[in-house]
């Protein structure tokens, strides 16, 4: 397809790469090369702990599978999202580094991740997850008090705001495939997010970002910061869809990936 780029997509936390079937059947029918990864802890890697170098290494695997010379679009969603942001900065940097070094990547669809991971909610989310680890009667009780600190401090606004999209963050949507990690990994992911700034991320990325949110996802309160800061950068709402938005409105979010695939492949 000439200068059409093949598609990686990399899943949310607590999934796998089942999330993404139709959205590969879609480019593949529209004549691209694809594949679905899927990330440490999760899917046929289960066994594994999550990292970001460990998921950079899987997202290297998947770009080496088309060849030397192809060019890559990456589409994630939500720690995926944030998985995909951070390998492109982290492509820009070493384009900046080494001149000799030439980027791959065409563009990013970065989708349900457009709240900064860093600093305090983030923080306070992890402990969700690590006292839900712990799975006493008094962790439990821990667990909604900081819920509670968590929503306040994300949304500015008070413990009701944002209260809905805790638990899809968390992977509190319906089980995918036949493997659904635990919550150890929602830790480690965390551990790795806190401090990241996905915002910085997208100012670092030297492709096309688009951003595609959800209406109903709460977790949607700065995306016209992290589109502000791109270099090239889009901003798709899909109405009526929450978190996930994928799988919440797949024939919106297709038509959004095949419109975003178009503008990699003018690059």
């Amino acid at each position: 397809m000439g200068n059409e780029p093949a598609v990686v997509f990399v899943h949310g936390m607590r999934t796998s790469s089942a999330i993404w079937d139709e959205q590969v059947a879609h480019v593949h029918d529209a004549g691209y090369d694809a594949v679905a990864v899927d990330l440490p802890a999760h899917g046929e890697r289960r066994d594994e702990r999550f990292s970001l170098p460990a998921a950079f290494e899987v997202i290297d695997d998947a770009v080496t599978s088309f060849g030397a010379d192809r060019r890559i679009a990456l589409v994630g969603l939500s720690l995926g999202g944030y998985t995909t942001l951070a390998y492109a900065a982290r492509d820009a940097a070493l384009q900046q580094a080494c001149p000799a070094h030439t980027t791959r990547l065409a563009g990013v669809v970065a989708a349900g991740c457009c709240s900064d991971p860093k600093g305090k909610p983030v923080a306070l989310f992890r402990d969700v997850a690590r006292v839900t680890v712990a799975g006493a009667t008094a962790a439990s009780r821990q667990a909604r008090s900081t819920t509670t600190r968590w929503r306040a401090a994300l949304s500015g606004k008070g413990s009701k705001a944002g209260g809905a999209d805790v638990a899809a963050l968390l992977g509190g949507t319906a089980a995918v495939g036949p493997y659904r990690p635990g919550w150890q990994v929602v830790t480690d992911a965390l551990t790795h997010l806190a401090g990241h700034s996905s915002v910085a991320d997208v100012r670092a990325t030297r492709v096309p970002v688009w951003l595609v949110n959800g209406s109903r996802d709460h977790l949607r309160l700065q995306e016209h910061r992290h589109l502000a800061a791109a270099y090239q950068g889009a901003l798709v709402v899909v109405p009526g869809a929450g978190h996930d938005v994928n799988t919440d409105a797949p024939d919106a979010f297709n038509r959004v990936l095949t419109r975003a695939l178009h503008d990699f492949g003018r690059g």
